[in-house]
């Protein structure tokens, strides 16, 4: 019904910079909530940074000063502009997104959809 598809991921010298990109598309209302979650191998997942849909943004301490995540309403997409990248930086990154559906007239609902991951690899 929806589809959630990450892009970006790569390897990438400590120092370096990347940037994400998560497209929403399918059956949608509207967006609420977008964000970045990530985990690294035997870690559990954690936030990274979110944004609303008026774009008011939260950041994890770990990131903050050196991420940047934004998003675009008429694509349907959240970026996630990462820079001065660590090894500490590397897992797999996951985009979030809370969708608006529209019921009937009268009624919507919201859903919590999750993207397949794209890796981000810190390494010299």
């Amino acid at each position: 019904q929806v589809q959630l598809v990450e892009s970006g991921g790569g390897l990438v010298q400590p120092g370096g910079s990347l940037r994400l990109s998560c497209a929403a598309s399918g059956s949608i209302f509207s967006i609420n909530d977008m964000g970045w979650y990530r985990q690294a191998p035997g870690k559990q997942r954690e936030l990274v940074a979110t944004i609303t849909s008026r774009g008011s943004t939260n950041y994890a301490d770990s990131v903050k000063g050196r991420f940047t995540i934004s998003r675009d309403n008429a694509k349907k997409t959240v970026y996630l502009q990462m820079n001065t990248l660590k090894p500490e930086d590397t897992a797999v990154y996951y985009c979030n997104a809370a969708i608006v559906h529209r019921y009937d007239d009268a009624t919507t609902y919201v859903r919590d959809y999750w993207g397949q991951g794209t890796q981000v690899t810190v390494s010299s």
